[in-house]
């Protein structure tokens, strides 16, 4: 993936969210500020004890979608990065860091509400209206 995408990916201040289903088809969406781009190819996020962590233990895929408004509908930029997740760790190292880093950004107590860390593999990447665009023309 581009360095582009991790850019785009990365800004802050931003908001998107974070698609899943279970393993019986129902589907959740969340609200996150969170997940950052480690590199071109991999998404990491914090989760608390929630349905999209209850989800992605019963299917590893998700899709997660930053939105921008614009004047008119095909103003709007955007992207939906689909995912995997590789990692699933509810300790060690990454996610005490994780949490320091999120106390400092949010409080403690947002700190608090993290369960795990989660990390994704990029499986696609598609703009937020697909008029068969490339992903770089929707940003």
């Amino acid at each position: 993936m581009s360095s582009k995408l991790m850019e785009y990916f990365n800004k802050q201040p931003r908001i998107g969210t974070l698609s899943t289903s279970g393993k019986d088809g129902k589907v959740d969406v969340a609200i996150f500020g969170s997940p950052h781009m480690t590199d071109g190819n991999t998404v990491f996020m914090g989760l608390g004890k929630n349905r999209s962590l209850m989800y992605l233990q019963q299917n590893p895929y998700a899709v997660y979608m930053i939105m921008e408004p614009g004047k008119t509908l095909m103003d709007w930029k955007g992207i939906r990065v689909y995912l995997k997740m590789k990692d699933l760790a509810t300790s060690g190292p990454i996610l005490d860091t994780y949490k320091k880093q999120l106390a400092e950004v949010a409080g403690k107590a947002a700190a608090g509400m993290i369960h795990a860390g989660v990390t994704f593999e990029v499986i696609e990447v598609r703009p937020i209206v697909d008029m068969g665009q490339g992903w770089e023309k929707s940003v």
